[in-house]
């Protein structure tokens, strides 16, 4: 069985730079919010019926076979660093982290798949995968979703559909969302005009780890805003007509930088990586931004000795979580800079 200390060193599917259009699109994942029927919402559950909601999801989901190796942490028994960590591997939310009593999240080796239970919804189930992959993500989900439900009797009306703690997920209970990574866009001072006309689809764009986060890396979430009135294939049509228009956006940004100032853009990206390559103190911060940099680049053809799953993976392992569960310790924003710092050396270094 995997466990949280077993992630460390690795990372997941989704970070290995593989799919369609995964020279710009990160990841793709989707998200399903289900409630269990003779429990009230957790907003109105007291302390008893938390802890017997919690023990019957966990153990259905431990019936229903959904992945090989699947491991099952309770939140309320870890260390807030481990808490942190899964936040920042997509795992968890920042709420289910920061929430109280009895909660856990299952997840498998690949960490394709998680399921939260008692976070906002009794369950939220989600799958996310590397690219640009949502119907692929739907499949699975899909079928993890059809597994549990013939052990756990959903929240359901025939009229509105699946009954959500929050109105805007009632219906389908189905987020989806696309992880892009837009740094020519944000140069040249289109983005807001690309988001401006998302909107109008009745979507929405959000920063690395969702709904109130701020954008850094020049990684951006594209999601649904709305579940109510439409289909799961719907909303992910919706999703796919915009993505394809987006990613040719970008790549006619980076062309035109190129075609502008070729021998800026290329100092511009060689600095960032020799930043990354000889720098002592990195902040969360400059970090995202050096990367940022550095994967456009590699993308272009400038630097040609770099994965983009390597850069893909140190947008995550150098985030605060992961470099105290590396030093096994709490680490002060100091000590973080100087071990950022020397962990991605360490890691160019094998280049």
């Amino acid at each position: 069985m995997v466990k949280i200390s077993d992630l460390a060193d690795n990372t997941g599917e989704w970070l290995r730079g593989t799919g369609s259009e995964s020279d710009i699109v990160i990841s793709s994942r989707i998200r399903l919010a289900r409630n269990v029927a003779r429990f009230p919402f957790l907003s109105r559950a007291n302390v008893k019926q938390k802890k017997e909601l919690e023990l019957t999801v966990r153990n259905k989901i431990k019936d229903a076979d959904i992945t090989p190796d699947i491991c099952y942490v309770n939140l309320a028994d870890i260390t807030s660093v481990d808490r942190l960590f899964l936040v920042e591997r997509h795992l968890i939310s920042r709420e289910h982290a920061g929430g109280e009593g009895e909660r856990g999240v299952a997840f498998g080796k690949e960490e394709t798949i998680s399921l939260m239970v008692n976070e906002e919804d009794h369950l939220r189930i989600q799958v996310i995968r590397s690219g640009f992959e949502l119907r692929e993500a739907w499949k699975t989900i899909d079928e993890i979703d059809n597994k549990l439900e013939k052990r756990l009797n959903y929240a359901y009306n025939s009229r509105f559909g699946y009954l959500t703690a929050c109105p805007t997920n009632v219906g389908t209970g189905m987020r989806a969302s696309v992880m892009l990574h837009l740094p020519a866009l944000g140069m040249t001072r289109h983005i807001e005009k690309v988001f401006n006309a998302v909107a109008k689809l009745g979507l929405v764009v959000r920063g690395l780890y969702g709904e109130g986060t701020q954008v850094s890396g020049d990684l951006y979430q594209i999601s649904n805003q709305f579940t109510l009135g439409k289909s799961e294939m719907e909303i992910i049509e919706i999703i796919e007509s915009v993505i394809p228009r987006i990613t040719n956006y970008e790549r006619m940004a980076r062309k035109a930088l190129v075609a502008e100032n070729k021998e800026q853009l290329e100092d511009r990206v060689w600095r960032s990586y020799g930043m990354l390559k000889v720098a002592r103190m990195i902040s969360s911060e400059e970090i995202m931004h050096l990367l940022s940099q550095v994967r456009m680049g590699v993308n272009l053809g400038i630097i040609s000795d770099v994965e983009i799953k390597t850069l893909n993976e140190l947008f995550i392992l150098t985030l605060p979580g992961h470099l105290q569960k590396l030093e096994g310790r709490e680490l002060s924003s100091a000590q973080r800079n100087i071990i950022r710092a020397a962990y991605v050396r360490k890691r160019l270094e094998k280049i």
